[in-house]
């Protein structure tokens, strides 16, 4: 296999790129033995990813195609493109390629082997014009293994005698092989020595190369398609060297294609009997919710089982670099644990308990977990996102719920997730759009349902002492959710003709009795010069997470009035139906022109946000409404059946592919959105909402249990406390508290206590106290025997 050394010009090669995120399909098998993923876009493979679903390994692959008079055409650009599921909801695929000027039709079913580590795909050429033999067709593919362009190694070689295109980068490799076997092979740098320039140059492949080191590389065969009438099928291999992934492009080659595709189906067939059969609607004769489970189930690792990523995309690819190596396919907690959520909802409960088990397994040592990261659980971005924290608790709830833990316990990992909540919260480092920190209306919904769900593992595994902690910060926070988040007589207030509304975000040195609308809040992905707005002229939908989670009712009139702005702030009709913004002045989408996001942009309509409104309708008895959004939801997904992360919202742009109410540039598939869709259907199907935490319903819908003491901590000193409840000092070592009520004429002490949840407190018996008093405490601290050297005061109003 050692080739001979005529090496390609134009070394490195242009900076490379990566592909569209415009995603028509996603597979994989779901055997373990077959390590590859691969998408779909174009009517092409682009991203295929091996040997980790995180890990992406070429670009794209796609034909060219020469015949009579100068003719050439490329597949992806030049050719209409139709894309239909070989069977329902299973993740395989038949794509039929028409030539624009009606002289060829591509067809071409996609699949991974089931046993080995390679993409196949059977290819039917056919001639609309003129002979078979009259066209040349050359498969052109662009390595990046290891989730790099730069530093790939080509060649065209032999596998004992076999001939077949080869890269290689680190200890990852890919061997090109053909049924019928290549006329030609070339390796060269892209945007000077590929192929890609030698056809558009010459019409015909003069340059046969033979290697290209150490750069951003593109490799190109030669086949014939007049051998075997048409027919042929292509093994694209892998493994950890060229020898590996050459044997097995040859292993596979020596398979019977259909006894291959038929295993290959008989996997998926098996995965959809074990969930539940769901109604939804048809659209183009698919069925998006049987699809949904299969995008779950894609973006599942083989080796980290329980592990999804985010989705098998980079936003806005063709204009993103090497220097963007996450892309989506990072493992994101919360969308990890939506996307649990969701494969419990379709009733495979399996994999939604292995999602608990790698949870508890990348858990940090002081309790939360990463921004995102790695399948190995290694850190990527390092924000942090207390919803994270919180969500794997709810999932340990609903699992819990659902009857399916059996021996896992997952209390440690509950109690060392509270302890971090409780240290860092209730204020976020990051909302759930990993942009601001401050006190959010959502995040602040998920840590205190977190925190009852909590409180019921601690009573079962006999922990009383941490169940009643757990119960009465949760019901001090939920009191706070109005005072640091409710604005009223604003603009948009008077605007919308009501009295006040929840905002997106606080900042987070508001404290209670502030005047949180005189505050200001910083959006990100703005020009320079627009990034600070008033807090109280910023509003999300992630309010409704108070309704969603159990806080409060869906006709609680501050909802209501909520609503009344966010619909007239951030809804917009497009040719799909209704959508929603994340947020007024969200800068995470398209430029005016349609433009690629860079780091500034403007902000689309999500339509997973359409689903979480749809759950809001259903849990306000709005069930035609509900149905009506699920339909939303489907007609905003692709040709395919895939859900993107954003939908185009303006005047159609068909030189840029956007096209109103379709989706943009973003990621697609995004899972968390399919997950949403599942849930949807599920609970359509229920007539109630799936994820609706029974804890808070109970406590704060039911039982109305108010809160009997207020926190103050060193990162919460608030300057007063209502009457009649006790004040609860936090603090992160024992200590005793010396505190007055009489500017320290006389002074009391009290020892903290271990909550056992890394707070020490003390609760001062402020119950009494008069309205007016000035309470003044200092502190002693045992480990150090020093005392703090400052005072601390509030007042009881």
């Amino acid at each position: 296999m050692k080739p001979n050394q005529r090496i390609a010009p134009g070394w490195p090669g242009i900076e490379p790129r990566w592909t569209s995120s415009d995603k028509s399909g996603v597979g994989t098998a779901t055997t373990s033995a077959s390590r590859v993923w691969f998408t779909l876009s174009h009517g092409i493979l682009n991203e295929i990813y091996y040997p980790e679903i995180d890990q992406a390994a070429i670009r794209d692959m796609g034909f060219l195609v020469t015949g009579p008079d100068q003719f050439l055409a490329e597949e992806k650009r030049d050719t209409q493109h139709q894309i239909r599921m070989l069977a329902p909801g299973v993740p395989a695929f038949e794509l039929v390629n028409e030539c624009n000027q009606n002289r060829f039709r591509l067809t071409k079913t996609v699949i991974t082997d089931p046993v080995r580590d390679v993409v196949l795909q059977k290819i039917r050429f056919e001639a609309l014009k003129g002979a078979l033999g009259d066209y040349r067709l050359y498969i052109l593919l662009a390595p990046h293994l290891g989730n790099a362009g730069y530093g790939n190694n080509g060649w065209a070689g032999e596998y004992k005698g076999v001939r077949m295109l080869f890269a290689e980068r680190n200890a990852s490799a890919l061997a090109l092989a053909c049924s019928v076997g290549f006329e030609a092979m070339s390796c060269g740098y892209v945007g000077v020595s590929d192929g890609w320039q030698d056809l558009h140059q010459h019409h015909r492949m003069e340059w046969q190369y033979e290697r290209a080191d150490n750069g951003n590389i593109a490799l190109m065969a030669e086949i014939n398609p007049a051998n075997d009438s048409g027919e042929l099928v292509l093994a694209c291999g892998f493994g950890q060297d060229v020898q590996k992934a050459g044997q097995n492009a040859r292993a596979s080659l020596q398979v019977d294609f259909q006894d291959q595709a038929d295993a290959y189906l008989d996997g998926w067939n098996a995965f959809h009997s074990r969930c539940k059969f769901l109604p939804c609607p048809k659209r183009n004769g698919f069925d998006l919710y049987r699809i949904s489970t299969s995008v779950l189930k894609v973006h599942e690792s083989k080796q980290f089982a329980g592990a999804m990523i985010a989705s098998l995309s980079i936003p806005w690819g063709s204009a993103k670099s090497d220097q963007d190596l996450g892309g989506y396919h990072l493992v994101w907690p919360r969308d990890l644990v939506e996307t649990a959520g969701g494969l419990l909802a379709s009733g495979d409960t399996v994999s939604a308990l292995r999602t608990l088990i790698y949870l508890m397994s990348t858990q940090e040592s002081d309790g939360h977990w990463p921004q995102n990261m790695w399948l190995s659980g290694d850190p990527y971005w390092q924000g942090i996102q207390t919803d994270e924290t919180a969500f794997f608790i709810l999932l340990a709830d609903a699992l819990r719920r659902a009857d399916v833990l059996g021996k896992i316990n997952p209390y440690p990992a509950i109690k060392n997730a509270c302890r971090f909540l409780l240290q860092k919260g209730p204020v976020t480092e990051q909302d759930r759009w990993e942009e601001n920190s401050g006190y959010s209306p959502f995040t602040l919904a998920v840590e205190i349902s977190a925190m009852l769900a909590a409180a019921e593992f601690a009573d079962e595994n006999h922990d009383q002492a941490v169940a009643g902690y757990l119960r009465e910060t949760a019901d001090s926070w939920n009191a706070l959710i109005e005072s640091l988040t409710y604005v009223q007589g604003t603009e948009l207030a008077r605007q919308a003709g009501v009295e006040g509304y929840y905002v997106r975000i606080a900042p987070p040195e508001v404290l209670p009795g502030d005047d949180v609308a005189a505050s200001t809040t910083r959006i990100r992905n703005l020009p320079d010069g627009e990034t600070v707005k008033k807090t109280a002229d910023i509003v999300s939908p992630d309010a409704l997470a108070l309704v969603r989670f159990g806080l409060r009712s869906a006709t609680d009139p501050r909802i209501l009035n909520t609503l009344k702005v966010i619909d007239a702030t951030l809804k917009t009709a497009t040719a799909t139906g209704p959508g929603w913004y994340r947020y007024n002045h969200d800068g995470y989408g398209e430029k005016a022109d349609g433009g690629a996001y860079d780091g500034t942009g403007i902000g689309r309509v999500w339509p997973l946000l359409a689903g979480e409104r749809a759950h809001y309708e259903l849990a306000a008895g709005n069930r035609a409404e509900a149905e009506h959004l699920l339909e939303v939801m489907i007609a905003q997904s692709s040709d395919g059946g895939l859900l993107p992360e954003q939908v185009w919202d303006r005047a159609d742009l068909p030189q840029a592919e956007l096209f109103n109410g379709h989706p943009s540039g973003s990621a697609m598939p995004l899972v968390w959105a399919h997950s949403e869709c599942i849930k949807l259907v599920r609970s359509l199907a229920d007539g109630e909402v799936f994820d609706l935490p029974p804890q808070t319903v109970r406590r704060y819908l039911g039982e109305s249990s108010p809160a009997q003491l207020v926190f103050w901590k060193f990162d919460f000193q608030r300057r007063s406390v209502p009457a009649g409840l006790r004040a609860r000092l936090e603090l992160m070592s024992p200590a005793t508290v010396l505190w007055t009520t009489d500017d320290w004429n006389t002074t009391d002490e009290i020892q903290s206590m271990d909550s056992g949840l890394g707070i020490h407190y003390a609760d001062l018996d402020t119950a009494e106290l008069d309205s007016g008093t000035r309470v003044q405490f200092t502190f002693f601290w045992l480990e150090s025997q020093s005392r703090e050297g400052r005072n601390f005061s509030f007042r009881i109003e």
